[in-house]
C-alpha cells in the first residue's frame, strides 16, 4: 500500500484563468452527511461498488476527483495513478474522506473545495474524476468549465452520473421533487440533471457512454437513471 503521508499529490496554485464563479469551500449538509456515511456503503454492498470499479478502470497519471464525499472511489484506484488530489467541500464528509484516504492503494490528497473552484494550475491534471457529484453542484456549467480547465488537453473525464430519465413519466416525478425537498435533503442533488449534454456542451468529447438503472428495481427510483463513461477534453491550451 502506497504511504499517503510521504508521496501525497500536491495543489498547484491556480492561475489566472481560474474560474471565480465559486462561493465558499465549506459547503454545510450535516444531515446528509450523516445519511451518506450510513447509505454509501449500502449502496456499494448493493453492486455500486462494481460500477465504481469500472469507472475508474483504465485511469492513470495523475487524477483530480471532485466531490470524494466519504471516499468510496478511493480503495479502487488501479496502480497506474501517480496521485490523486480529492476535493469535498462538506466538513463532516471530508473527515470520513481523509480515513478513506490513508488506507488508499494509491497517494491521496484530500483538500477542501468546490467544483467551481478548484485549487489547481490549468492543465495540471493527466484525468478527472466525478462520481454522483455534478448532480449536487450549485453550477454544473461551471463546474464543467473547471475540469476543462485543471485537465491537460487530451486530458479524460471519467465520469458515473445519475440523470434525467429517459421516460416522460419519470421525468415530471424528477422534476417534481427537484422542485421540493429533494434537493434540501439530499446535500443540493437534482434529479433531473441532463448530464450527459452538459459534459458535450462544455468542451468535452464523449468517448464512451452506458446508461444503466441502479438500483436496477421493478419500480424505478427517481436517481436509478445513471450514465457511465469517459469524456476527452477538446481544445487547445
Amino acid at each position: 500500500m502506497a504511504d499517503a503521508r510521504s508521496t501525497q499529490a500536491t495543489a498547484k496554485p491556480a492561475t489566472r484563468k481560474q474560474s471565480e464563479a465559486a462561493g465558499p469551500h465549506n459547503v454545510q449538509h450535516p444531515f446528509f452527511a450523516w445519511l451518506w456515511t450510513r447509505l454509501g456503503p449500502m449502496l456499494d454492498r448493493a453492486g455500486l461498488a462494481e460500477y465504481r470499479k469500472q469507472l475508474l478502470a483504465g485511469i492513470h497519471g495523475r487524477v483530480l476527483e471532485v466531490g470524494a464525499g466519504s471516499g468510496l472511489n478511493f480503495p479502487h484506484y488501479p496502480y497506474s495513478v501517480t496521485g490523486v488530489l480529492a476535493i469535498e467541500p462538506e466538513p463532516s464528509l471530508a473527515q470520513y474522506g481523509a480515513a478513506a484516504a490513508g488506507c488508499a492503494p494509491v497517494p491521496v490528497e484530500l483538500v477542501a473545495g468546490t467544483a467551481e473552484s478548484i485549487p489547481s494550475a490549468d492543465a495540471s491534471f493527466d484525468a478527472a474524476v466525478t462520481s454522483l457529484v455534478l448532480c449536487s453542484v450549485s453550477d454544473q456549467r461551471a463546474a464543467l468549465a473547471e475540469l476543462h480547465r485543471v485537465l491537460r488537453p487530451g486530458g479524460k473525464l471519467f465520469f458515473l452520473e445519475h440523470v434525467r430519465a429517459e421516460t416522460p413519466g419519470l421525468r415530471h416525478v424528477q422534476a417534481a421533487l427537484d422542485a421540493t425537498l429533494w434537493p434540501v435533503v439530499n446535500g443540493g442533488c437534482h434529479t433531473s440533471r441532463d448530464t450527459a449534454a452538459a459534459i458535450e456542451a462544455n468542451g468535452f468529447r464523449i468517448d464512451r457512454l452506458t446508461r444503466l438503472r441502479f438500483p436496477d428495481t421493478t419500480i424505478p427510483s427517481p436517481s436509478s437513471p445513471h450514465i457511465l463513461g469517459i469524456a476527452t477534453r477538446t481544445g487547445g491550451d
